[in-house]
């Protein structure tokens, strides 16, 4: 099951899923309440109502033994999913650009990003929600380093999807990521869990999220993209395929 980034809906994993489906996996995508196809909703953004939401699509689809992939905010709702609700149904997971263990400053991440810089961030993604993602879309794929090669097309389409989230759901997530810290949880994860994270991801830094939860973490493993920003689900779409399935495998 695919866990999205925040802003996208399930489409933002099609070089992932459509490979791995003709493959003869089961791809279920689940896309976030005000993303995507979802609904729009006032409420519920915390980060518990959104792990119960994910744990909800397992049970009522009675999905089993599976492989929990999340990518960004994705990360921190299968974490606070499974030490809410355990990993009956659960056999591995994949923490993809993830934002987990949590990106802003604390006393257990002193490395973490300035907190009062990121609401300030919020602030510019509340006035204008468009010329934020444009913005950003640069680094969010790291186009300045080698081989991260994509279309201007193709940019301009994520960034199309990024606004077919609402604006509510858009800035609630966004105000709930300033507050995410699941390193007490990380430990309780007791199933193999990889880490994959590229070493130009400006939104989730590699040493404070990707690093960290791999030392956290029971039975993880680190796979480190070279050039790869946080869309390193488009530019190493191939790699992340490769390495999605040899892990859903071994297992």
């Amino acid at each position: 099951m695919f866990v999205n980034s925040a802003f996208l809906g399930s489409e933002m994993w099609e070089f992932q899923m459509l490979p791995l489906a003709e493959e003869g996996y089961r791809c279920v995508g689940l896309d976030r309440r005000g993303h995507g196809r979802s609904e729009d909703v006032w409420s519920g953004y915390d980060l518990d109502t959104l792990a119960d939401d994910l744990h909800g699509l397992l049970d009522h689809l009675d999905l089993r033994d599976v492989t929990l992939i999340g990518h960004s905010v994705g990360s921190a709702e299968i974490v606070r999913c499974l030490t809410r609700h355990g990993a009956g149904r659960v056999a591995r997971v994949a923490l993809v650009g993830g934002i987990a263990p949590g990106v802003c400053r604390s006393a257990d991440n002193p490395d973490g990003m300035d907190p009062a810089g990121m609401r300030a961030a919020n602030e510019v993604l509340r006035r204008d929600r468009t010329a934020f993602f444009a913005d950003s879309a640069h680094s969010f794929f790291a186009l300045d380093r080698p081989g991260n090669d994509m279309s201007p097309a193709y940019v301009r389409h994520l960034v199309d999807r990024c606004l077919v989230s609402t604006a509510r759901a858009a800035n609630a997530v966004q105000d709930m990521v300033v507050t995410v810290n699941v390193a007490p949880e990380l430990p309780k994860l007791d199933l193999p869990v990889l880490v994959v994270h590229g070493t130009h991801d400006t939104s989730a830094p590699l040493d404070v999220t990707g690093r960290r939860a791999a030392r956290l973490l029971p039975d993880g493993t680190l796979k480190i993209y070279e050039n790869a920003g946080h869309g390193l689900f488009v530019t190493h779409a191939g790699q992340l395929v490769a390495d999605l399935r040899d892990f859903t495998a071994a297992g």
